[in-house]
């Protein structure tokens, strides 16, 4: 009995994902991809094939395991392949440019994708200019401290003078904020601004954190400043760290906050009401807000490791006084104990593995001048 068409080149098709290289996707690398895009020669997850069938000139998406494909088509993608297209479409990608996994925004997906195969910039090394020269100036949306409006401002990246800037008015000689490169981090938030394009950027002026919310209509836009801001880090680093390897620099360019939420706090005597606060964990600093959106933090509390006296337990000490969420967590600090609550268990245990996480690794040296100034904040 013959097999039927489909069913053929499916198991054709399987085969060839078996291959190195095909077992994950070739843009995101999440594994076990079930679909192809046929003009390109790769296998790519659900995910990002959405990405491929959305940009016009990219589609031709089939399934796996679920579409017949020509003796052509299964020709083109044997002698192509995630390697092969790799080696073609990754020529020279900047190694601060940010390769995407499965796990982060669309906005970043779509455009690693659009950047390998629609406009081809890491064949074409000239495209890659507008985040790789040193120096972007450009309006973008922030978002008010005070009234929460949304209102364009001009902001200028300069590598060689070390700081991003934003003017509030388009005239203005003097700029509104001048944040140091040396401190400058940023992450996407679309949930969090409410826009598929939304960046939090993060930065310190007098050693405690500032937050500004922006975002940019155009994706393509966006990411340019977030590969900039990226940009001009890995170059900063460059030169603060001579000896240093790039891949030991990469990770430390921007970075996503390691846990964020709601959960209750008390003040310092423990007998203050608990009140309910956002919390930023943001490698060892720990801040708390009124608001998601606030620019500045009512506080921050430095976590240092278990070395240094620092750790985490699971409840509130049986003198807890006052109405709090059930679900309790102890900070217990060389100088005093921080409390807090959640309200569900799967909260509690998220947020303890985050702090045990930090708490477990020890202190490096620059660290250790992080937590004096702690210790000496007013």
């Amino acid at each position: 009995m013959m097999e039927n068409e489909p069913e053929r080149s499916s198991g054709a098709l399987r085969d060839l994902r078996q291959r190195p290289g095909n077992q994950s996707c070739a843009d995101c690398g999440a594994a076990e991809p079930d679909w192809v895009c046929v003009n390109l020669g790769v296998f790519v997850c659900q995910g990002c094939s959405l990405i491929h069938r959305s940009v016009f000139s990219l589609c031709g998406v089939k399934s796996v395991l679920q579409d017949s494909f020509e003796d052509s088509e299964i020709e083109f993608i044997s002698s192509m392949g995630n390697e092969a297209a790799k080696a073609k479409y990754e020529q020279q990608v900047p190694p601060f440019y940010f390769r995407p996994s499965h796990t982060d925004c669309r906005i970043l997906r779509e455009q690693w994708i659009r950047a390998k195969y629609e406009r081809q910039e890491f064949i074409h090394i000239e495209r890659q200019e507008p985040y790789s020269a040193g120096y972007r100036e450009g309006f973008l949306w922030k978002r008010g401290r005070d009234n929460g409006q949304f209102l364009s401002r001009k902001f200028i990246l300069s590598e060689r003078e070390g700081a991003l800037k934003y003017f509030n008015k388009q005239d203005a000689r003097e700029p509104k904020a001048i944040m140091r490169i040396e401190t400058l981090n940023a992450a996407f938030q679309p949930a969090k601004i409410g826009n598929p394009c939304g960046l939090q950027i993060t930065y310190l002026k007098d050693n405690s954190t500032r937050n500004i919310f922006v975002y940019h209509e155009d994706s393509k836009e966006m990411v340019d400043w977030f590969t900039a801001i990226r940009a001009a880090r890995f170059h900063y680093q460059k030169v603060a760290f001579p000896g240093a390897n790039d891949e030991d620099l990469v990770p430390r360019l921007t970075r996503n906050f390691t846990k964020e939420g709601f959960m209750q706090k008390t003040g310092p005597r423990h007998t203050e009401g608990f009140k309910k606060r956002w919390f930023t964990m943001d490698d060892r600093r720990l801040m708390y807000f009124k608001d998601p959106l606030d620019a500045y933090a009512l506080g921050e509390v430095f976590i240092g490791s278990k070395e240094n006296r620092y750790t985490v337990l699971s409840g509130l000490p049986p003198s807890t006084q006052g109405y709090h969420w059930k679900y309790g967590i102890t900070i217990e600090t060389p100088d005093r104990k921080f409390l807090f609550a959640c309200e569900t268990e799967a909260e509690q245990k998220d947020w303890i593995a985050a702090f045990q996480r930090v708490v477990n690794r020890p202190m490096m040296p620059q660290e250790y001048a992080v937590e004096a100034h702690f210790k000496h904040k007013p």
